[in-house]
């Protein structure tokens, strides 16, 4: 039985470590891999074989990460995933998947993870990028809290919604991280890698497929018409930039 002291999410974690991770895998010799790892780096690490434990641990625990198998019997990796991030919106997940297709990773990440890492993975590719997460959910927030609006569109970073028209839009994390960053920057062309660097962190910059992936998720969202974005444009072989001035409907 694990017996954990109740740390809610506006607290930070007691300890002074480099953080503590919660490991997700049905797979013990995973698991046991990636916590020799990740205490050798410093990390505390807890471990679950089902997702509706790790549920009930998140619900007792800080953690500075979740990494998270996709493949698991009974409640799978994706639905695990849903739950912990309606539970704690900033959490970071991490999925680990031995998948590697497109409509996957989409599903993945429109269930609200961060990240995905595909097996096999490189010891030094998964201690960056759990090195950015937790950096990242250490981090202050931005002072910069005004709602910002451009055309119809109104994102409000203090109470973490997006409104269209006055219509609430659903948005994964990520999804609202990306866009609060351009609607920041509204103007601004802002280059693939800078755009991977705000948002993952600086050992990111040529994972364009995240880009293409968050951007098209975005624009089903955010557009009348995804195919003929006026909000989310593309600067060839530069990067992004958010409309400043959207045609009027």
């Amino acid at each position: 039985m694990i017996t954990e002291t109740l740390h809610p999410e506006g607290l930070g974690p007691l300890s002074d470590g480099a953080g503590t991770i919660l490991v997700v895998d049905d797979d013990s010799s995973t698991r046991r891999a990636l916590r020799i790892m990740l205490t050798e780096m410093g990390f505390s690490v807890i471990e679950s074989a089902r997702g509706e434990e790790a549920i009930s641990l998140v619900r007792v625990k800080w953690f500075d990460a979740v990494l998270l198998d996709v493949d698991m019997p009974g409640m799978g990796g994706v639905e695990t995933c849903r739950n912990i991030r309606n539970m704690i919106a900033r959490l970071p997940i991490l999925m680990l998947t031995v998948m590697d297709s497109e409509d996957d990773k989409v599903l993945a990440l429109d269930a609200g993870a961060d990240d995905y890492i595909t097996k096999p993975f490189q010891i030094r590719e998964l201690t960056a990028r759990l090195r950015s997460a937790v950096r990242r959910r250490s981090a202050k927030d931005d002072s910069r809290d005004v709602p910002i609006r451009h055309g119809e569109l109104t994102l409000d970073p203090v109470k973490y919604r997006v409104q269209k028209n006055g219509r609430m839009i659903h948005l994964t994390p990520k999804e609202f991280e990306m866009l609060h960053y351009l609607m920041i920057h509204a103007g601004e062309p802002i280059p693939h890698s800078r755009l991977l660097k705000s948002l993952w962190g600086p050992e990111y910059g040529n994972e364009l497929e995240y880009l293409r992936t968050y951007v098209r998720q975005l624009r089903k969202k955010i557009e009348d018409d995804p195919q003929n974005p006026k909000y989310l444009l593309t600067e060839a072989y530069v990067g992004y930039r958010f409309n400043e001035q959207p045609p009027t409907p």
